[in-house]
């Protein structure tokens, strides 16, 4: 993951360099074209892979693949249906100690730090 920000914080002749990660990962939903009788991926081209057949629009389906090659097929009712508002906030309702969270939590944070030289017995 790389830094959003690098800075250091300075204590006489001696500085430490404090990145900043960000605490969020961004996901997006890909939803691929399927043909409606038997969910069949359908390239650009409107070809559907399983016959390389031409498949007409009012064919065609919005399916997210959940595993390889299985599929849920969504209506324009589940669009209408998204909270779009909720669905972009993040509310925090409650803060911790900083010295209760363990060492181990933030070892995906630096690649290039070992697990043993975090971790102090």
């Amino acid at each position: 993951m790389r830094s959003i920000w690098n800075g250091s914080i300075s204590f006489g002749l001696v500085t430490i360099p404090a990145p900043l990660y960000p605490a969020t990962r961004r996901d997006e939903l890909s939803f691929r074209l399927l043909r409606k009788s038997d969910l069949s991926p359908v390239n650009y081209k409107r070809v559907a892979k399983a016959d390389g057949r031409k498949v007409p629009w009012d064919e065609i389906v919005k399916g997210y693949e959940y595993e390889k090659g299985k599929f849920v097929v969504l209506k324009e009712d589940d669009f209408k249906r998204i909270d779009l508002e909720a669905a972009a906030q993040v509310r925090f309702s409650k803060w911790t100690n900083a010295g209760l969270l363990r060492h181990l939590a933030f070892l995906d944070l630096r690649e290039d730090i070992k697990a043993k030289d975090v971790v102090r017995e």
